[in-house]
């Protein structure tokens, strides 16, 4: 039998225990399932009964395992401290996005890893969606021509909860600009190539907690192309149907509910080769080039490709600087939200 990557998880509830361990890591051809750690014991040993693996009693002890990786799925406050520890105890490690609370945080992870030789990466599972990549491998291939305009959107109902960690800024580093924005500028720079500019508002418009539960962005890429963000913790989930929208001079792809947690949504390309001008703008006819690849479920995907790289020694650097990339995104839309200009930002994310 081939040699699996025997994982241990850091932060044992919320979406370790609904998606990445049943979807990702039991699944996983190349991964195992050794051991959980919670700060609810009550939790974590739950979590580890159902799974059927060792509920450690503390951070240290899941460390001092015979562990190779960790999944940190902690909240935000905690990820910095739990990534270095992981890092001095030898372990590679893939952290949920955000990468820490501030670029300062992701620095420090960086850093830490590199120090010790291991591997890091951060979670964006939506770049391993079969529909993203079929998109991504069209705009490689010229079809889209020259890219003129995005739009990523993702948004949930997320009413005032005692004891949410996402509702208080001290432990979650901000609302819905930093837990949902940063997949939506993660996949446009992906498709569409660093982003150079940035300005961004953000408002309590319906909930009265201290973060913000509606953001609204507005980038300028490198290359020319424009776009907008919109992420609120304040529309119903089913109001919102999450699209992605990618438009350029040989056509659009279309899409709903790609962006978020499934595996599977609708996406078409509309493309054409536009020959002279025609004044009455008709937008009848035409042929939908529907995408629907093998869909793929991107928590096993991540999982995976996270365990082939370490069981071909190969470094994960890119990961782990898409992270940091992040949060550079992320404090430039702060900032612009706070001075209301826009804030450049350098396409080199080491800068």
């Amino acid at each position: 039998m081939a040699r699996k990557i025997r994982w241990g998880v850091i932060g044992s509830g919320g979406i370790a225990l609904r998606r990445t361990i049943p979807e990702g890591i039991l699944p996983a051809r190349n991964a195992q399932l050794v051991a959980v750690w919670g700060r609810n014991p009550k939790t974590n040993a739950a979590v580890a009964a159902q799974f059927g693996v060792r509920a450690a009693r503390s951070l240290e002890e899941l460390l001092a395992m015979e562990l190779d990786a960790v999944y940190v799925a902690s909240p935000n406050h905690a990820h910095c401290e739990q990534v270095c520890a992981a890092a001095r105890a030898g372990k590679h490690v893939l952290c949920e996005k955000p990468l820490g609370r501030t670029v300062a945080e992701a620095r420090r992870m960086l850093a830490a890893c590199r120090r010790a030789r291991v591997n890091l990466g951060t979670a964006f599972m939506m770049r391993f969606h079969s529909q993203h990549q079929a998109a991504l491998q069209l705009i490689r291939e010229g079809r889209l021509g020259q890219p003129v305009y995005a739009r990523a959107q993702l948004s949930c109902w997320y009413p005032p909860l005692r004891g949410a960690w996402r509702q208080d800024p001290k432990l979650g580093g901000g609302g819905a600009l930093m837990d949902l924005a940063g997949h939506c500028l993660d996949l446009l720079e992906m498709f569409f190539g660093p982003i150079t500019a940035l300005s961004c508002v953000t408002n309590r418009t319906v909930h009265r907690y201290p973060v913000e539960d509606s953001a609204v962005v507005l980038a300028r890429f490198h290359n020319g192309a424009t776009a907008t963000v919109d992420t609120f913790f304040c529309i119903p989930d089913n109001s919102s149907k999450n699209r992605l929208e990618l438009y350029g001079s040989q056509g659009s792809i279309l899409a709903e509910n790609t962006i978020g947690q499934g595996s599977v949504g609708e996406m078409v390309a509309w493309l054409e080769n536009a020959r002279g001008y025609d004044a009455r703008q008709m937008r009848g006819g035409g042929h939908a080039l529907r995408i629907a690849p093998k869909p793929v479920n991107t928590y096993r995907a991540e999982i995976e490709a996270f365990s082939r790289a370490i069981l071909e020694g190969r470094d994960t650097r890119d990961w782990a600087l898409q992270g940091l990339r992040s949060q550079m995104l992320l404090a430039a839309c702060y900032k612009s939200a706070r001075t209301r200009r826009e804030i450049r930002i350098s396409a080199n994310v080491a800068a």
